[in-house]
């Protein structure tokens, strides 16, 4: 059975604010029968795949999670924009390598264009803190491959940096939590169609990103 299938059929309905009851009326199936579907108790046929792929209007492949994109694209280096200019050589240098600079950057444009509908500056400095402490620790680790690098450039001793920048990341994270315990109403509500929306040309990096960061995930619990 695939294990997509049900998360994403349930997560179309609710982003879309349809009732269970209403959405099974229109797809012409029990309302019994669609909670099957959506808490992957019975697989479905592929008649009514193709009803609910044209009822919300997305493609089969995202639906069966082969695609990040509810247009069922599949993304390569070219189809992602350049958060900046490229030379010749950097761009052939090494495609994967591009492609997930591409991701990651675009997904913080969107990250960014987020918190400003937010509009919360605490919450804003904490998740920069987030992001900062993080690509500092990894630049630092980059700085250990080779021994030669003078340790001079930082004010932290090398056997101290990491764990200090943990210690950074889990108070901000810990301040992030602490200020979501009462969410706003007033607050943008996030989904696949607001982010396909509001940010088609980054899009379909954050939705890549969340896809394959998923599937390391996954692969660690070895679910």
């Amino acid at each position: 059975m695939n294990s997509d299938f049900p998360r994403i059929l349930a997560l179309l309905r609710k982003e879309r604010h349809i009732s269970q009851k209403a959405a099974a009326a229109d797809l012409g199936v029990a309302q019994a029968l669609l909670s099957h579907y959506e808490k992957g108790k019975r697989e479905c046929g592929l008649d009514f795949l193709v009803k609910v792929a044209d009822y919300y209007n997305v493609s089969t492949d995202y639906l069966l999670g082969r695609s990040a994109t509810t247009s069922g694209s599949i993304i390569t280096e070219n189809d992602i924009p350049d958060a900046e200019p490229q030379t010749k050589a950097q761009a052939g240098a090494n495609i994967s390598l591009t492609l997930s600079k591409k991701l990651l950057i675009n997904s913080i444009d969107i990250i960014y264009g987020l918190l400003d509908k937010i509009g919360d500056s605490r919450f804003s400095v904490s998740v920069t803190s987030m992001l900062d402490l993080t690509v500092y620790k990894v630049f630092r680790l980059i700085f250990r491959s080779n021994r030669n690098n003078s340790q001079t450039m930082f004010g932290i001793a090398d056997n101290k940096s990491l764990h200090y920048a943990d210690a950074g990341i889990h108070i901000a994270e810990a301040d992030i939590t602490e200020m979501l315990k009462d969410p706003d109403p007033d607050n943008p509500e996030i989904s696949t169609v607001l982010i396909e929306s509001e940010y088609p040309k980054q899009s379909a990096s954050l939705l890549s990103l969340i896809k394959s960061s998923e599937a390391q995930i996954k692969k660690q619990l070895k679910l």
